[in-house]
């Protein structure tokens, strides 16, 4: 314990630049630690994109790092840093581009992962570390930070703000609700799920439960062909937003949503930060690790038999946070998988 009770620091840094699930893993720390050291004043070094989505928070100061500028961006963070000194610097981004950037961060104590998971050589650029914990999901490891520091208590808290005037926005190209979103991709495609399946499913959907389909996502190229493709084939045809949102928006729509369905990836983090259930299609990667939080129930969990055909072992007998990136290995999910949760949670 770095602080004990009744010992705070005057300012404390943190830095975890992406991506987007992972900013939402952070936030509820970051509520935490407002909620129990209100008189620490906060800094979060955080990248463009993802500044987006949560840079209009009370009581932060935000620094963009924007990788996109190369060298530009760590002058710049040079520049905002000259002539600071914090107490606290949370290193909570195992990467060599985050680690350079710390380096610049002048700070007391220097928090980071402990040297087991500490990826990329992390633990070079730190002088304190979390305890090492086994098998831990995303979230409880970013915990383990502020557990170190002395606060035991967690807040499960997001509270992004979304404007009344984006809200009034959506509200004229959104269906009534209820409606379900699927948001078809992750920025990782071999977490994909299959074109075929999401139009099964959003056709099950309309002509079982008569919920509009709402489609989301980013406006890559592979995005915007799944949509399409999914659109194509659906009998019910869905609305079509792929590509068309803000991040804000995007978060406006999965918070007026019935539930969404989504691989791993940063939508379905978002859909917990606004209490949104998820029915999260998992086969890549293990749901026990990255799944979204407070959907645990609603998981479509092939990891362990993806696992069993691409390393013969079981999942306690692989490296934590291991993956299969084999092709089609999300197309061990299938339709009925998706339609039993989807029973559960539209019949409750």
């Amino acid at each position: 314990m770095i602080f004990p009770t009744g010992s705070t620091p005057r300012s404390l840094c943190i830095l975890r630049l992406s991506a987007i699930g992972d900013i939402c893993h952070v936030l509820p720390v970051v509520r935490t630690l407002q909620h129990y050291w209100p008189q620490t004043q906060l800094t979060w070094i955080i990248g463009k994109l993802e500044h987006s989505l949560i840079g209009d928070i009370p009581g932060i100061e935000f620094i963009i790092f924007d990788k996109s500028k190369g060298l530009t961006a760590y002058h710049h963070l040079y520049q905002q840093l000259r002539g600071r000194r914090f107490d606290v610097l949370l290193h909570m981004q195992m990467s060599l581009r985050a680690s350079l950037a710390s380096m610049l961060i002048p700070a007391n104590t220097r928090l980071g992962f402990d040297r087991q998971r500490a990826k990329d050589l992390q633990w070079i650029f730190t002088n304190k570390q979390i305890p090492h914990i086994d098998k831990q999901h995303v979230m409880d490891s970013f915990f383990g930070f502020i557990e170190t520091l002395g606060i035991r208590e967690r807040i499960l808290t997001w509270d992004i703000p979304i404007s009344e005037f984006t809200r009034k926005q959506l509200g004229n190209i959104l269906p009534e609700t209820p409606y379900i979103v699927i948001s078809p991709c992750s920025s990782m495609p071999y977490r994909n799920w299959t074109i075929e399946g999401y139009a099964a499913v959003a056709d099950y959907i309309a002509e079982k439960y008569h919920r509009p389909i709402v489609l989301s996502g980013a406006p890559s190229a592979i995005e915007k062909e799944f949509g399409e493709k999914i659109s194509a084939r659906c009998r019910q045809k869905p609305v079509n937003l792929i590509g068309k949102t803000t991040l804000k928006e995007l978060l406006a729509v999965i918070d007026g949503a019935e539930l969404l369905i989504a691989p791993d990836s940063g939508p379905a983090h978002m859909a917990t930060a606004v209490n949104t259930p998820v029915i999260g299609l998992y086969a890549c990667t293990n749901p026990d690790r990255a799944r979204p939080y407070l959907s645990a129930k609603y998981i479509v969990n092939r990891y362990p038999e993806a696992v069993k055909a691409k390393y013969g072992k079981t999942v306690a007998n692989i490296p934590w946070g291991s993956r299969v990136r084999d092709p089609d290995t999300m197309t061990r999910i299938t339709n009925d998988d998706v339609k039993i949760i989807l029973d559960q949670l539209l019949k409750k």
